[in-house]
């Protein structure tokens, strides 16, 4: 059986982890003896490490499966906002001495984040990896890495009503993490290589929207054309073929309640 492994095994990568399990035997990464015995029930192979954001003394041994494995997939965060400049580069080089010279299938989860804060539609060519330190490094490293910019993740028990949300007329720029979980099987499938796409569902209803239908709250008041930051999807659609599960926000919940 084909080999893969999930560098960062969370809520999306346990998440990924079981959808690719069909196909692939899946090694995994996590941070604490806890989170490992729950991969190891699942039947994920966890390896426990951390990635701290200063250079260790000792460099990390490389992965003892590194080379057995066709895909790999990073999800721990290298974006470069919850940290300094600095501390990202020490975190990066943790994670490549772990990683050494991995020459198969990577994809890297980064975030549309990236994308200013400015009232106008963002596409993958507006910034490029070469502008984001995190996707820059990875990518210089690994020429061959696809780098899936997703929107605010969401479903099952993630709700946006469930949050503190500010700016409700903003667009709500969000995506199922079932529909992440298949834009990477169709890359696999379609052994795509050195991609960048925005990961986000390709319906923009204000928030509000999204947390009245959550609440079940009709709208007394009309609520105009949100404003606001839009990220695209287009190029993902029209690349991939693909067909997005849980295309308008406003539904997750019901959709999610299906699974």
């Amino acid at each position: 059986m084909k080999k893969a492994g999930i560098i960062g095994c969370g809520w999306l990568g346990s998440k990924i982890a079981e959808v690719l399990s069909e196909n692939f035997e899946i090694y995994t990464t996590t941070t604490t003896p806890d989170k490992a015995e729950l991969l190891i029930s699942r039947g994920f192979h966890p390896h426990i490490i951390n990635f701290p954001d200063y250079l260790l003394t000792e460099k990390h041994r490389q992965w003892q499966v590194i080379n057995d494995l066709e895909v790999l997939i990073i999800t721990i965060p290298l974006s470069g906002k919850s940290c300094c400049p600095s501390s990202l580069y020490n975190r990066i080089q943790n994670l490549l001495s772990f990683i050494g010279d991995f020459s198969g299938q990577i994809f890297l989860m980064s975030s549309t984040g990236v994308y200013p804060d400015l009232s106008q539609e963002f596409t993958e060519e507006n910034i490029s990896p070469d502008d984001i330190s995190g996707e820059r490094t990875i990518k210089n490293r690994y020429p061959q890495v696809n780098i899936l910019r997703l929107a605010g993740l969401m479903g099952g028990d993630r709700l946006l009503s469930k949050y503190h949300v500010s700016n409700l007329e903003f667009f709500a720029n969000h995506i199922h993490y079932v529909d992440v979980c298949s834009v990477i099987e169709k890359m696999i499938e379609q052994e795509s290589q050195s991609k960048i796409y925005n990961v986000v569902a390709p319906l923009h209803p204000a928030k509000s929207e999204v947390i009245n239908a959550q609440k079940s709250i009709d709208s007394i008041k009309e609520i105009g054309e949100p404003i606001g930051k839009k990220i695209s999807s287009s190029k993902l659609i029209s690349e991939l073929d693909f067909v997005f599960k849980y295309p308008d926000p406003r539904y997750f919940h019901e959709l999610s309640s299906k699974e």
